[in-house]
């Protein structure tokens, strides 16, 4: 058995350097340039072609802001929302008013049971 540090690790015995012939040829590719609002520059590579369509935007890999083909105009940052509780919901939904008649009708419910002897 050999030891760790003596293998070669995915490759065959007898494998040869992988070339374009058993790889294919490499599509032409073009790398472009995105901007983020932060001013960072991203440079991913697209294949060239007659049929292929450039990504508008590209998300920034350093900030994770989008990012456009415009320097002087990249896309605003995507605004996400604060983590909101239940209670927050609820506020939304419903006034003080209607928390105060929904409270009474409960408590009123309840107070009939309890009468009921339950």
């Amino acid at each position: 058995m050999a030891s760790a540090g003596q293998a070669i690790r995915g490759s065959r015995v007898g494998a040869g350097p992988l070339g374009e012939a058993e790889r294919g040829d490499v599509a032409p590719r073009a790398q472009v340039s995105y901007w983020c609002a932060n001013g960072h520059e991203t440079r991913p590579s697209f294949a060239v072609g007659h049929d292929v369509e450039l990504p508008v935007s590209w998300d920034c890999p350093r900030c994770g802001y989008p990012a456009g083909l415009d320097p002087t105009a990249p896309p605003a940052p995507v605004r996400t929302e604060v983590y909101k509780t239940h209670l927050a919901y609820v506020k939304e939904r419903r006034s003080e008013e209607d928390g105060a008649a929904l409270l009474e009708e409960a408590l009123a419910t309840l107070r009939r049971r309890r009468g009921d002897g339950a």
